[in-house]
């Protein structure tokens, strides 16, 4: 018995996008993984420059308590008490964080696990203590299922039929970060690299960092539907990684991040095609794969540097 399955090329590229039928689906399911790959790149490009890394690690388990709380203050799974609870428990796992590095001899790598641990468990305790009043699948947010994207009720704002609710929210949070970051570029680049100099020019230092982990905790939760929280640290890590093997300029990482979407997006999508798994762990293995071809074969990549 062979391990991976036949590798046809018909079956894999062509027929998930031989009827109308397919491409409506398929078409929301890409058009997800994109949004994702892009939110998620722009921001991890500014926590990975920051050698913060396991922070969306740390934020993505630390919302957990907050959408339980969120429930039992509001007694509702939609997307809006959702989004305060995980949101205001994301800002609190980074303070928390932020107080132990400051506060005591524990290094940052160190209260990040700590934090985030407890916190999780933490959430754990409240699922299982609510589990007759909570319908709320701890797999489902760890490993998401982007190929249910389009089951997604539709938005209704004002009367109107926005159309597919996660797709919506996920593209309003895109363009709310790429303004963002457009608006306040500056900062968050001397901030990331020299933050004793933007303290020198009177910027609030603290101030821009915890904005940042907002941001962080909204594409978080936003994303959490689509490819869990758990995967959600590849779409952090891996673009702004695999980008740097062609540069050094942020600028030009942050413009790679958009090209290495499409491919993790679509990689992923016709991968898990082939081998029948989940498309969300299918674009993380597109994503290990594209990292370790730019990682032996860019231009600063390990075989060009041993000539």
């Amino acid at each position: 018995m062979n391990f991976f399955p036949v590798f046809d090329l018909n079956t894999i590229f062509l027929v998930p996008w031989s009827t109308d039928q397919l491409v409506q689906w398929n078409g929301q399911v890409i058009l997800m993984g994109l949004l994702v790959c892009w939110t998620n790149g722009i921001l991890g490009s500014f926590i990975v420059v920051r050698r913060m890394a396991l922070m969306g690690d740390a934020i993505s388990h630390g919302i957990l308590p907050g959408l339980v709380i969120s429930f039992l203050i509001f007694g509702s799974l939609e997307i809006g008490p959702m989004l305060i609870g995980a949101c205001s428990a994301g800002l609190a796992c980074s303070l928390c964080i932020e107080w132990l590095r400051s506060h005591t001899p524990i290094r940052q790598d160190a209260s990040m696990a700590i934090v985030f641990t407890s916190f999780f468990a933490v959430g754990v305790t409240l699922i299982n203590l609510q589990t007759d009043h909570l319908d709320l699948d701890t797999g489902c947010i760890l490993y998401g299922e982007i190929g249910l994207t389009p089951l997604s009720p539709d938005l209704l704002f004002m009367g109107l039929n926005c159309g597919n609710r996660s797709i919506c929210l996920m593209g309003a949070v895109c363009v709310f970060v790429l303004l963002i970051v457009s608006l306040s570029y500056r900062q968050l680049l001397l901030t990331s690299f020299d933050p004793t100099l933007a303290h020198s020019y009177g910027w609030p230092v603290k101030l821009i960092h915890l904005g940042l982990m907002f941001l962080l905790a909204l594409s978080t939760v936003a994303s959490m539907e689509a490819v869990g929280v758990i995967l959600v640290v590849a779409m952090l890590v891996f673009p702004c990684v695999t980008a740097s093997f062609f540069s050094e300029r942020l600028p030009i990482i942050l413009v790679i991040t958009f090209p290495l979407g499409i491919l993790y997006t679509f990689g992923g999508f016709h991968l898990a095609h082939w081998l029948d798994c989940s498309i969300a762990a299918a674009m993380a293995i597109a994503a290990t794969i594209i990292f370790i071809i730019a990682c032996a074969l860019s231009p600063r990549g390990i075989l060009l540097r041993l000539k």
